[in-house]
C-alpha cells in the first residue's frame, strides 16, 4: 500500500481497493476489522507526510477503508 500511495497514481486506485480486499480475504471474519484499522492507520501515517497525488490517494484509501469498516 505504501508504495501505491508514494506513486499516486489515480489509475492504481483499483489495485490498492484490490490490495485491501485480499488482505480482507485471508483474514479471519473476526479480525478483519483490526486488519482495517491497521491498514487505515498505515494510510493515514502516509497521508500526513505526503502531498498533492500521493495526498489525495491516501485519502481514497482511507475512504475505501471506512467503507469497508462500515461494511463489518
Amino acid at each position: 500500500m505504501r508504495s501505491l500511495i508514494a506513486r499516486g497514481d489515480p489509475n492504481a486506485i483499483a489495485l490498492a481497493e484490490s490490495a485491501i480486499d485480499d488482505y480482507l480475504e485471508v483474514t479471519s471474519e473476526r479480525a478483519r476489522c483490526i486488519v482495517l484499522r491497521v491498514l487505515q492507520q498505515d494510510a493515514l501515517d502516509q497521508h500526513g507526510l505526503a502531498v498533492g497525488v500521493q495526498r489525495s490517494f491516501a485519502e481514497t484509501v482511507d475512504a475505501d477503508i471506512e467503507r469497508k469498516l462500515a461494511e463489518e
